[in-house]
């Protein structure tokens, strides 16, 4: 395995390319020349995160509404001209940022660059796409809705951060959604979408001085006023319980714990600790819940990691006649981690699982454009492979179990959706 680790492609001689337009743009490149495709995304730091909650749900809103028509192509046309070099166009709205990307062969990246260009800097909000994309984002909030899943888990948000942005949905309320208007979404957009706010990240096959000219063609233009951004500070509740009846076949159980920030070493460890507890097929909380026990299909754990603070969430979905079981196992493999730690055995078998699969992640151009331009966004610097390496590689057995005993050491909110969820006791 240290052989593969050392030989990664890009891992070694990590190819890298900076500019800074004159509007502050930021552009960051990984050039990956064994590919064929290139990967782009303009990431701008704007979020549910960064929304009042008069605001919420306009991030999400804006991101549905840069497809849906600019100054320069209908919304028929930016499909058909992405879908005619058989490239992939799409975007995301998360809790701190949104991104619109495109993948496409090396000799499209022109095209690709000038679509996202586009759509970001010139989408006209048009009122009736707005009427007709309002029906869909008011759909895709009953769908969350209708998802138990999904809903335990933003329940779950509303007892770790109570009225605080991470608390908030991001899809945001139905109600305020149906409400807004033009002018809510142009002068939101206006106040976040900035040159200065945003990181483009490509990944891939591409020459560096015809990106720079690109970039400048297409992006050079934008203007925006001096950022006013503010990421407010969060703090992580414990001891709170958010649950809700619903007649679904199963009872969907969260439990959440305080983790760590992005950007920090120790969240290496917690990912070796999540995948001894909950993170992979071989994990304790899958091999005991589902395969030993019957329990549960679903069942697993995994980190989130926000710009100032983190969460560590443990999932189940289970019949409500073995929910009751299935929460004190969850809870008493929780207390066993905590208390007893991690074998040899299991500690090796983790850290190998999470090698590999950040080694794997490495060939895909889209999996690096994500993670420099998210790296650069929230941090100011893009993450080196080798360097993650290096730190995975430096987890030792004692720093798993030192932050197994500090996240499951203090008190845990949670959140539960089902029938006759009022006997589930989750103390």
């Amino acid at each position: 395995m240290d052989s593969i680790l050392k030989n990664v492609a890009g891992a070694d001689e990590c190819m890298r390319d900076e500019w800074v337009l004159p509007n502050g743009l930021r552009v960051l490149g990984e050039r990956l020349p064994h590919l064929r495709s290139v990967s782009i995304g303009a990431w701008m730091h704007v979020g549910s995160m960064m929304e009042t909650p008069e605001e919420n749900g306009l991030s999400h809103f804006i991101e549905h509404m840069i497809f849906k028509g600019t100054t320069k192509r209908t919304v028929r046309q930016i499909a058909e001209e992405m879908d005619a070099v058989g490239g992939q166009l799409n975007a995301f709205t998360g809790k701190d940022c949104t991104c619109c990307y495109a993948k496409v062969i090396d000799e499209d990246i022109e095209l690709a660059i000038d679509i996202i260009a586009d759509m970001v800097m010139n989408a006209t909000m048009d009122e009736k796409e707005l009427d007709k994309e309002r029906g869909v984002v008011l759909e895709e909030i009953s769908m969350d809705e209708d998802s138990p899943e999904d809903l335990v888990h933003d329940l779950l948000a509303k007892a770790q951060f109570g009225t605080q942005s991470l608390g908030q949905p991001i899809l945001g309320p139905a109600e305020q959604v149906a409400a807004y208007t033009r002018k809510n979404l142009m002068d939101y957009k206006n106040k976040h979408y900035l040159p200065r706010e945003t990181v483009v990240a490509l990944a891939g096959n591409y020459e560096p001085a015809q990106v720079q000219a690109l970039m400048e063609k297409y992006f050079g233009t934008w203007q925006g006023g001096e950022s006013a951004l503010v990421v407010p500070k969060q703090q992580v509740l414990t001891g709170r319980h958010v649950v809700k009846e619903k007649d679904t076949e199963q009872l969907h159980i969260c439990l959440g714990y305080p983790g760590f920030a992005y950007g920090t070493d120790d969240v290496y460890a917690v990912a070796v600790m999540n995948n001894v507890l909950g993170g992979a097929m071989s994990s304790r909380l899958f091999q005991r819940i589902r395969e030993e026990m019957g329990a549960a299909y679903s069942v697993y754990s995994f980190p989130s990691t926000y710009t100032n603070c983190g969460t560590f969430t443990v999932y189940a979905g289970t019949s409500p006649e073995t929910a009751q079981q299935v929460a004190d196992e969850l809870l008493g493999q929780i207390r066993l981690l905590r208390d007893g730690g991690v074998t040899q055995e299991e500690f090796d078998m983790a850290k190998e699982q999470l090698k590999v699969s950040y080694v794997l992640g490495l060939e895909s151009s889209s999996a690096r454009m994500s993670a420099i331009g998210r790296s650069k966004l929230l941090r100011g610097h893009a993450v080196d492979p080798q360097d993650v390496i290096r730190k995975i590689e430096a987890v030792t057995k004692e720093d798993v179990e030192r932050v197994a005993h500090r996240m499951f050491g203090r008190p845990f909110s949670a959140s539960a959706v089902g029938r006759n969820i009022d006997g589930l006791k989750l103390l």
